[in-house]
C-alpha cells in the first residue's frame, strides 16, 4: 500500500472572518503575536462528511433494496457451422435431431439450437500495399457488394495495411460510411498482414454481437511485420473471431513471401472455423465475397452445457457427426472443434 502524507485544511466560513475583523475593530489595539498554542491545532472543526448514499438522495432515507445482487455462472458452449454437400453447396433446412455433438467422447445434449439470420460484427482488412495497384477498383467493388447483401443489423469497421495497418473506418451500420473511405484508399509501400488481423482483433473487442468475422483481401503473403504468424495464429485461436481469407495471387509467384501467401490465409482462417479461398483472376473476386456472406447468414449455432467443466486452461476437443437427411451427400459428415475453458454465456466456439 502506497501511503500519502495529507495536509489538513482548516476551513473558515465567511461570517467567521466578519466577526474576527469585528472584534479586533472594536477593542482599537492589535493583539500581540504570542502563540497560546500549537500551530498545527485545529481551531475550526470542520463540516463532517455526509455518506455517498445521502448524497445521492438528500434530504431522503438511505436506499436499501433488501437484497443481495445476483450471481449466476452458466457455462454453454456455441458451436456455429456450416454444412456443405458433396458438391460444396450449403445445406439448409437441418434440424436439431440432424445433429450430434461430443466433447471427447461422452455426447452432449443440445441445449440450444438456431438457425436464423443474426446479426454480425464484420471488419474487413483491405490489402493496399504496392501490388494490389492492378486490382484494387476490383476489391473496392467486391467489398461494397459485400456489404449491401449484408443484414441491416450488422455493423462493420475497415482496416487497410501497407507499411503498416491503419484503421479506415470506425464501427458503423452505414455502408456509405465504408464507401467513402474506400475511395482514398490508394496501393503503396509493402504488406504488413499480420499486424492487420492483430489490429483487427484488438478492435473486435468493442463490438456490440455475439457474432463476430473478419474477411480478409489481399494478394500476397507477409513482408513487413511485427508480429510472427505463431503469435497471431496464437491469438486468433483465443478470439472467438471467424476469419475467412480471399487470395488474389498471381498464377507465378515472384517473392518467396507472396508464394506462402496462400499457405498464410489458410492457416490462420481455419483455425478459427472460417476458411480460405484462392483466385488468380480478380474479376472472380465478387462471386467469392458473395459466398462469404452467403456462408455466414446460413450457419446453424448449437450449443450444450459441459458435463463437467475442468477449469485448467486445456483444450477440449469437440466432434460434430451428421445425421444425413435422403438424397444429401455431405463433404464432411464430421466436424471437429475444441474450446479452452473457462466459458462465458454467448462465447462461439469453432
Amino acid at each position: 500500500m502506497c501511503r500519502q502524507a495529507v495536509r489538513r485544511r482548516v476551513t473558515v466560513s465567511a461570517n467567521s472572518i466578519l466577526a474576527i475583523l469585528l472584534g479586533v475593530i472594536a477593542s482599537g489595539t492589535i493583539p500581540s503575536a504570542r502563540a497560546q498554542s500549537a500551530i498545527d491545532d485545529v481551531h475550526i472543526q470542520p463540516r463532517a462528511e455526509r455518506p455517498i448514499e445521502d448524497k445521492m438522495l438528500v434530504g431522503g432515507p438511505k436506499l436499501d433494496s433488501g437484497s443481495k445482487p445476483l450471481k449466476v455462472l452458466v457455462d454453454l458452449v456455441l458451436v456455429p457451422v456450416t454444412i456443405l454437400d458433396g458438391m460444396n453447396r450449403l445445406v439448409r433446412g437441418l434440424g436439431r435431431d440432424n445433429f450430434q455433438v461430443f466433447e471427447g467422447k461422452h455426447a452432449q445434449d443440445i441445449r440450444y439450437f438456431s438457425s436464423e439470420d443474426a446479426p454480425v460484427s464484420l471488419g474487413i482488412i483491405l490489402d493496399v500495399s504496392g501490388s494490389m495497384s492492378d486490382k484494387i477498383y476490383r476489391a473496392r467493388e467486391a467489398v461494397l457488394d459485400f456489404l449491401n447483401s449484408a443484414n441491416p443489423q450488422d455493423e462493420f469497421f475497415m482496416i487497410t495495411f501497407a507499411d503498416k495497418p491503419e484503421q479506415a473506418a470506425d464501427f458503423t451500420e452505414q455502408v456509405e460510411d465504408i464507401q467513402s473511405k474506400l475511395i482514398y484508399a490508394m496501393p503503396r509501400g509493402r504488406t504488413s498482414l499480420l499486424d492487420a488481423i492483430y489490429l483487427g482483433i484488438s478492435k473486435m473487442r468493442q463490438a456490440k454481437h455475439s457474432r463476430k468475422a473478419l474477411l480478409v483481401i489481399s494478394d500476397g503473403g507477409d513482408n513487413h511485420s511485427r508480429y510472427t504468424e505463431s503469435e497471431i495464429v496464437a491469438q486468433v485461436k483465443e478470439a472467438d473471431v471467424m476469419i475467412y481469407g480471399i487470395g488474389l495471387y498471381d498464377r507465378r509467384f515472384p517473392t518467396p513471401e507472396e508464394s506462402l501467401g496462400p499457405e498464410l490465409l489458410r492457416k490462420v482462417a481455419e483455425v478459427t472455423g472460417g476458411c480460405s479461398f484462392t483466385i488468380d483472376n480478380p474479376n472472380d473476386l465478387a462471386q467469392v465475397t458473395k459466398a462469404v456472406g452467403v456462408m455466414l447468414r446460413n450457419q446453424y449455432l448449437l450449443g450444450y452445457r459441459p458435463d463437467s467443466v475442468s477449469r485448467d486452461g486445456k483444450w477440449h476437443k469437440i466432434k460434430i457427426k451428421l445425421k444425413q437427411p435422403k438424397k444429401i451427400k455431405f463433404s464432411r459428415p464430421e466436424l471437429q472443434f475444441g474450446y479452452s475453458p473457462p466459458l462465458k454465456l454467448g462465447t462461439g466456439i469453432t
